[in-house]
Parts: C-alpha cells; sequence; structure tokens
C-alpha cells in the first residue's frame, strides 16, 4: 500500500537556514511529501520530482506568482496540485499558510500550520511594510484562524504568542522539530579547543554584537580564547568591524555546509547564540541550531531569550542569561572553559536531552500521528 501524499508548502522553497523543514519531511515514513511553493530560491536541494513551483523564474512565473500570493489566483497551478491527490497541506511558517489557504479551500483538503517564531511575534507594523506576503497575512489572518484544522507552535512561548493573538488554544499543538542524532553525534577522536562558535544569521534577532561585547571580556582573562562566527547577514561588516575593534582572536566564516558546521560543533567548547527580540518584533521561537549543538556534545551559553529556555536547560545543558546581559554571558562562558568537570557533566547531559526530547525519528513519528488525527477527524 503506497503512502498518502501530503503537500509541505513554504512560499520560498528552501532557504538554507531551513534544514528543519527538509529534515522533518524526508523523515517522515507514513506518508510521501511533495515539496509546493510560490517559487524556488538559492539553498536547499530538493527532489525535483517531488517539487511544484508557480514561478519558474521568467516574468510569466513572476506575474503568476503574485496573482496567487495577491488573489489566490493560480488555475494552472492548482490543476498541478490537485493531480498529486494530496491528503492534506502542511504549511510551514504563519504567512506561507495565510498563502495556502485559497489552495487548500479550493481542493478542499485540511490545513495544518507551523508557526516558527517570527511569524508569531512580528508586529502588524513591521508586517504592513514588508512584503505582499506579510500584508496578506494580515489580510486573511482572520479567515486562518478559523478554516485552518490545526496550528503547530515549536515551542510553548510561540504557543502563548498565538493564543495573545486570539488564536484558539483548543487549535495549538506544541511540536519539537527534533534533530537526526545519527547525523549530529559527537566524534570522539576530534580534540576540543578554546573556540566560542556562533551559527546564525548576522541580523538584529540573534546578537551577535552582544557576544563580541562578551567575548572581549573573556579573552581579556583567557587569552587563548576564540571567536568562530558561521553565517552571513546585513550586519556582517558592522559586526566585523566590531570585532576589530574588540577582539584579538576570532574568524569570520560567511555561510558554510553542515558538514563544515558539524566539524565546528565538534572542535568548539561552547556554543553560542546570545538571540534577543528585534525592533521588528522577531524572537527566537525555539532555535533548533541549539538542539544540534547538543546532540554534539555541545553546552550552549545564550540569553534566556523568546523559546530558548525549552531548548537548553539552564545549570543543566548550559547557562541562560538576562536578555542583552552581555557581561553574565561573559562569565557564563568562561566557567564553562575553565571548568572541566562542569563542562564535561554538560556535554553529557546536552546529549541524553536531545536524545530524549528533541530525537528527529521520535517527533517525526509524533508529527504522524497528529497528521494522522487530523485525516481522522479526531480533532
Amino acid at each position: 500500500m503506497s503512502s498518502p501524499n501530503i503537500v509541505i508548502f513554504n512560499g520560498r522553497l528552501l532557504p538554507a537556514s531551513e534544514t528543519f523543514v527538509r529534515s522533518q519531511a524526508e523523515g517522515l515514513h507514513q506518508f510521501t511529501p511533495y515539496y509546493v511553493g510560490a517559487r524556488r530560491v538559492p539553498g536547499l536541494t530538493l527532489p525535483s520530482e517531488r517539487t511544484l513551483v508557480i514561478n519558474s523564474g521568467n516574468l510569466l512565473g513572476a506575474a503568476q506568482e503574485f496573482a496567487f500570493k495577491s488573489w489566490g489566483f493560480a488555475p494552472g497551478f492548482l490543476g498541478r496540485v490537485r493531480s498529486l491527490q494530496p491528503a492534506l497541506i502542511h504549511a510551514h511558517f504563519g504567512v506561507c499558510g495565510a498563502l495556502a489557504l485559497p489552495l487548500a479551500r479550493a481542493l478542499q483538503l485540511p490545513l495544518i500550520v507551523t508557526y516558527h517564531g517570527f511569524d508569531a511575534c512580528m508586529t502588524d507594523e513591521y508586517a504592513r511594510r514588508d512584503s505582499v506576503s506579510t500584508r496578506v497575512y494580515l489580510r486573511r489572518r482572520e479567515a486562518l484562524k478559523s478554516e485552518a484544522q490545526l496550528f503547530i507552535a515549536v515551542s510553548d512561548f510561540i504557543k502563548s504568542r498565538l493564543i495573545e493573538q486570539g488564536f484558539s488554544e483548543h487549535k495549538i499543538y506544541v511540536h519539537y522539530i527534533g534533530v537526526d542524532t545519527e547525523i549530529f553525534q559527537p566524534e570522539a577522536a576530534i580534540a576540543r579547543e578554546p573556540v566560542v562558535l556562533f551559527v546564525g544569521r548576522l541580523t538584529e534577532k540573534k546578537g551577535c554584537e552582544y557576544l563580541i561585547q562578551a567575548m572581549a571580556q573573556v579573552q581579556s582573562s583567557l587569552k587563548d580564547a576564540k571567536l568562530v562566527v558561521i553565517g552571513d547577514g546585513n550586519l556582517k561588516d558592522e559586526l566585523k568591524l566590531l570585532a576589530e575593534k574588540s577582539l584579538h582572536n576570532y574568524e569570520f566564516l560567511g555561510l558554510q555546509p553542515p558538514d563544515v558546521v558539524k566539524v565546528w560543533m565538534n572542535k568548539a567548547s561552547v556554543f553560542c547564540v546570545p538571540s534577543i527580540q528585534a525592533s521588528t518584533g522577531d524572537c527566537e521561537g525555539f532555535g533548533i541550531v541549539f538542539a544540534e549543538a547538543q546532540a554534539m556534545g555541545l553546552p550552549c551559553v545564550s540569553f534566556a531569550s523568546g523559546g530558548i529556555p525549552e531548548a537548553i536547560a539552564h545549570g543543566e545543558t548550559g547557562f541562560l542569561a538576562a536578555e542583552r546581559d552581555w557581561k553574565t554571558l561573559a562569565e557564563y562562558i568562561l566557567q564553562m572553559l575553565k571548568e572541566p568537570t562542569l563542562w564535561q557533566r554538560f556535554s553529557e547531559n546536552s546529549r541524553k536531552r536531545v536524545l530524549t526530547h528533541f530525537n528527529l525519528k521520535q517527533q517525526t513519528k509524533a508529527l504522524e500521528d497528529i497528521y494522522q488525527t487530523v485525516l481522522d477527524g479526531k480533532l
């Protein structure tokens, strides 16, 4: 018996930062995922035979994408999706849930929407000026609340944000995506170094400036401590200048493939992405990268912002400082670097916690149970 087809909907298929979408979908066993969206973007590879987009990259495609986003009009595309005979649509991000709403209506399919962070935290003011998609989201949000069968929140924090915005608590299910613990596992042969590792976009929300400030304090006490920054973003030049003025041992590596990131997670002694609430309202919904680091036996230090306290167990797998308190952040980093017994305990706890709570196979099975519950009409 063949597995039922489902639509994994995302406006952009798929940015490099959204590996969690692909990992979850490709981990399904009881369902066959088809990636459906407005257009392809540079980033993750997807199986071409299971990928459908509206905009093929020419002027006509751009016009069709605009029509679909603005009015839900895409007759040819609708027929292509219908031919898949999907059982349901699972949209990632609230904005994409709103874009998928006309598709769900036309095909009379149940719609599940996962909220990851920014989508549940951005201010309406920001949404009104950001893009066509975010303005469509504001326009369709009330319809989405009533018509979607289920909303998945990636943390209790995101669930609370949705409830504050008038989403029905009974339609919100908290589900952690999970990490492939067979891929993300430490290699004992690789020696740890006094490296503090940052992996993420170089944007306001990720708080890299606070880490650079903290590392200046760390390096004044521990000369061989090094900061390694992996990622790119609009603050890259500003952050590089700050590091040049403040630090004597650092490296910006830009964007790197997952295999390189994993090597650095195996070499580093501390993982630190001190995320904050940005001026747009954006917060860290959970931070799957913290789970990846901990799966590698890498203790984490961060700010207690958004859903991060659900990813990092303070005093057990890492430390959490108050948001923007870079001095305490520095103290915690120094503690991790200077106390090998503490580091070893946190490292072991980190791996165990991911295996227990954030194991991709376990979490994907739970997701398939959610799908089946929706299809059985048992909500």
